[in-house]
């Protein structure tokens, strides 16, 4: 059970923003009619994918940071050392660059390439070590012993929450009659800030978390005190939530402040990143749009007039992933098909396939024929398809053709993977 005491509140929060002003945006906060009508409320998007950095991140790096360069000389820091998947290292590499102190942050060793480069450019030294960020963890707190180094904890930190709270004061100023607030929650560094921003300011505020349905150590903690548990292996898409050993920092004031958490799966999260890019032309990372997707999805009750803001937290998501959610994303909701299909090895029958699809107002992305395979008798061939559908109906209308020609039909699309 979390007992803390919150040392901080509105002037301390207040402080932050007037702090951090000089090195971070007030991002934009716009209604996006199309969601509004699919989720059922007005709904606002917080463009903090469009942050300095690239993610929210650094309104509390430089804030702590900025902070620790106010204390008398002898205390000030001679170097600081962070432990990220990306958005809090850069942050801090960003920080770090702007207060003349030399940084180093070390990454797990599968970050995101975006990330890395991104922290070298800012001046940062990347030290990539473990296989998980609590692997990663373990290092830095060893290098900020040996070198003396000022360990950055990524959100399990008052200073750090002031400043994440930033965001909740924006989304008062912007919109005053805002009525929900729904933010991710990895560790709980900006879930707590906004929550507490903005219960302070307005108590009225409803404020959900979101986590993935993979790693979601806050599910059921608001009403138990309990976190729950997380399997080791436990992957998902959302890297800049996946923690799972949140801070008691956090938690203390999530459970008095935040009135609900909820998860959303990868699947929901891919369709969510896909609606982004073409809805509003914003590319947004996994963690960033796992609000959207519960809206989306329904998982989060909302009225017809009242009005909710999403926070997109972040946009640093690695090129050579979009391309692999856009297709998880597409399956997920039924607009990419991909089927095995057995057929006698003779003229005229592909040209039979291509007609169904036609006939169906389907667009073929890829087709590949194969004869002489182990599982493919003689005198037969095999078809794979990639067809671009509308939805879920929309496949089945295929599916139930080729039954009706007596086709043999493998949906691969079913055991296709964003990890496979």
């Amino acid at each position: 059970m979390i007992t803390l005491e919150i040392p901080i509140g509105l002037a301390e929060i207040e402080a932050s923003r007037q702090r951090i002003a000089r090195a971070v945006r007030h991002t934009d906060l716009i209604r996006s009619e199309v969601f509004s009508r699919q989720c059922g409320a007005e709904l606002y998007l917080k463009l903090e994918n469009l942050q300095s950095t690239g993610s929210f991140k650094i309104r509390g790096a430089f804030n702590k940071l900025a902070w620790l360069m106010e204390q008398p000389l002898d205390k000030r820091p001679k170097g600081v050392i962070a432990v990220s998947a990306g958005n809090h290292a850069q942050g801090v590499a960003s920080a770090a660059a702007t207060c003349g102190v030399p940084a180093t942050v070390v990454m797990p060793l599968g970050a995101s390439l975006t990330k890395i480069r991104a922290c070298q450019e800012m001046g940062a030294t990347v030290l990539q070590r473990g296989a998980t960020l609590e692997e990663a963890f373990e290092e830095a707190m060893r290098l900020a012993a040996e070198h003396d180094y000022f360990f950055m904890h990524p959100y399990n930190d008052w200073q750090v929450i002031a400043g994440q709270a930033s965001v909740g004061l924006e989304v008062l100023e912007d919109l005053p009659e805002v009525e929900t607030v729904v933010a991710p929650v990895g560790g709980g560094g900006l879930l707590a800030g906004i929550a507490l921003a903005l219960k302070l300011k307005k108590p009225s505020v409803r404020v959900i978390g979101v986590q993935t349905e993979a790693i979601s150590p806050y599910f059921g903690f608001i009403q138990s005190g309990q976190f729950s548990p997380v399997q080791a292996d436990a992957i998902t898409i959302a890297d800049g939530i996946r923690v799972k050993l949140p801070g008691d920092k956090n938690a203390a004031i999530i459970r008095r402040y935040v009135d609900d958490i909820i998860t959303v799966s990868d699947s929901q999260i891919s369709e969510a990143i896909v609606a982004l890019m073409e809805r509003t032309h914003t590319l947004t990372e996994g963690a960033g749009a796992v609000g959207l997707a519960a809206l989306l999805h329904h998982k989060i009750p909302v009225r017809p007039d009242e009005k909710v803001v999403t926070i997109l937290s972040g946009g640093n998501i690695d090129v050579t992933l979009v391309g692999r959610i856009i297709d998880f994303g597409l399956v997920s909701s039924g607009r990419y098909l991909v089927i095995a299909l057995i057929l006698p090895d003779r003229p005229g029958q592909l040209v039979r396939l291509l007609s169904i699809i036609a006939e169906l107002g389907m667009n073929i992305r890829q087709i590949e024929h194969r004869r002489g395979e182990m599982h493919v008798p003689v005198g037969l061939s095999e078809v794979i398809l990639q067809v671009e559908t509308k939805d879920q109906a929309h496949q089945q209308q295929l599916l139930n053709q080729f039954k009706a020609e007596h086709l043999e039909v493998r949906n691969l699309t079913k055991v296709v993977g964003l990890y496979h």
